[in-house]
């Protein structure tokens, strides 16, 4: 019999290397896949090491290098879910690219856990549980099951896609193990009342003022015959009142006590607001070249703002959720006599955990979570999506010039609601905004447009407010979960280790 042509030797050559080359590209995207977590990894280890560097002679010390890894862990999962909120709606209105984004929300991250997240941070390690009535070996046993409680819910929330808070989490987690470990007296409840306060007041803050924005920006731009020279009028206004009350804070949060008086911090924000204006309005002009009068000028006249409010509530995020990382990690410092120079007061080292792991989570695992996050906020055009984050800034701001923990996701969501309501009392009860109508449809000879459905209307605002139940039952549930959680951790731990 003839042998059988060489070809056929070839095709199954190139079958077999068809093969390789996709077993090649498989291996290629699972180790694609496996490369976050791996600098992840190579994060936590460097959180160890250099914590170890501060307290390698001490008796704790072993204690202090474990807790570094879960609050810079924690800290991983608070950026790689949390700063999402931040700068999505930026990325999804095309304010700045991701690559911008990322690099913005990480430097503000930073700046705001290192300049100002020490009060919070001072709530959290010592005002939950009053640490002088707490041993100190109790009190770091107690926070180490705190973090670790408040990251394993964490994560187990985050993979059923539930939305909780951080900030509940690790408050229900240390009032949870202080119980469990030494009782309800320690447990400083006047503290913890304030704090659920602040939970359900923020949010409704953070509405009012969003909802105020945009009333402002509706009456002085949209509804204006001339759209975009209101804009070029306005615009720069709105960003040297960004500028002015942020450097406002500054200087109050960074200042010694007493060392300004109240006016002369309010002439410094009014001196800062002076000078954005007189730098933002050349660019707004600029911008505003050849543009048409009508709302998609808006968009592009509205990202120098957008852009502002997005690195501001990053800087809010950064100095309140901090806490949620390091607070315990501070406590556990202290207990082991390596502390900053009272108790509450975190070194800087252990700041530093805390607000680089916030940034490496968001570099690692966020872009996938803000493309989500925008496509969702974008339905928010740049003009309310510049309202909520400018009125969640200031909102978690304050809370942290007050020290109050407050969750930076709800007050973001409750400044959402407040531009959602505002928006259908404003559809259905502005004279400007009919006036408005009536004249347009003038112009173009058109009858008067009709009512817009109100079953529709009703529809379109009820599947916004059916998410005002799944976030109180995420509020309810995370506090207790975290807290039993905690305490089964501490009774745990005490049996093995103490």
């Amino acid at each position: 019999m003839a042998p059988r042509p060489a070809v056929l030797t070839k095709r199954t050559l190139d079958k077999d290397l068809d093969k390789i080359t996709h077993a090649e590209d498989v291996a290629k995207h699972v180790l694609r896949r496996l490369v976050a977590p791996g600098l992840g990894l190579i994060f936590l280890g460097l959180a160890m090491l250099f914590a170890g560097v501060y307290v390698f002679d001490r008796p704790g010390a072993m204690l202090v290098v474990a807790a570094a890894a879960l609050a810079g862990y924690m800290a991983m999962n608070i950026g790689a879910n949390d700063v999402t909120n931040n700068v999505g709606a930026a990325v999804g209105a095309r304010a700045m690219t991701m690559g911008q984004a990322l690099v913005i929300a990480a430097i503000f991250e930073i700046l705001g856990a290192t300049i100002a997240g020490g009060e919070v941070v001072k709530t959290i390690s010592s005002n939950l549980v009053d640490a002088v009535q707490v041993p100190p070996a109790i009190l770091g046993w107690i926070m180490m099951a705190a973090l670790m409680a408040a990251a394993l819910w964490i994560n187990l929330a985050t993979w059923m896609n539930a939305p909780v808070s951080t900030t509940h989490a690790i408050v229900g987690a240390v009032i949870g193990a202080g119980i469990s470990a030494v009782g309800p007296e320690p447990v400083n409840w006047r503290v913890m009342l304030e704090i659920t306060s602040s939970w359900i007041t923020s949010p409704l803050i953070g509405g009012l003022i969003a909802a105020g924005l945009l009333y402002l920006v509706k009456t002085l731009i949209i509804y204006r015959d001339d759209k975009v020279a209101a804009a070029k009028r306005w615009v720069p206004v709105l960003v040297a009142v960004m500028a002015g009350g942020f450097m406002a804070y500054m200087v109050l949060q960074l200042s010694p006590t007493g060392k300004y008086q109240s006016y002369t911090i309010i002439l410094i924000g009014i001196g800062i607001g002076l000078v954005s204006w007189l730098a933002a309005r050349p660019l707004v002009l600029a911008q505003a070249r050849d543009l048409e009068n009508r709302n998609s000028s808006l968009r592009v006249l509205f990202r120098l703002p957008l852009i502002g409010s997005a690195a501001l509530l990053s800087f809010a995020h950064g100095a309140n959720d901090v806490s949620n990382a390091v607070g315990p990690l501070s406590a556990i410092v202290h207990s082991v006599g390596v502390g900053g120079d009272a108790i509450g007061h975190p070194p800087l080292w252990v700041m530093l955990i805390g607000a680089f792991g916030i940034s490496v989570g968001l570099l690692l695992f966020g872009p996938r979570l803000i493309r989500l996050v925008g496509e969702e906020i974008t339905k928010l055009n740049p003009m309310r999506a510049y309202c909520v984050a400018l009125s969640t800034a200031f909102t978690v701001i304050v809370a942290s010039w007050l020290g109050l923990p407050v969750s930076t996701t709800h007050i973001a969501v409750g400044s959402v609601f407040g531009v959602g309501f505002f928006r259908e009392w404003y559809t259905r009860h502005s004279k400007r905004r009919i006036a408005y109508i009536r004249r347009k449809a003038e112009s173009f000879d058109i009858d008067e447009p009709e009512e817009p459905n109100i079953h529709e209307t009703r529809r379109r605002y009820l599947v916004r407010r059916s998410h005002f139940m799944t976030i109180v039952a995420a509020w309810i549930v995370t506090v207790p979960v975290s807290g039993a959680l905690a305490a089964m951790i501490y009774w745990a731990m005490f049996a093995l280790f103490v």
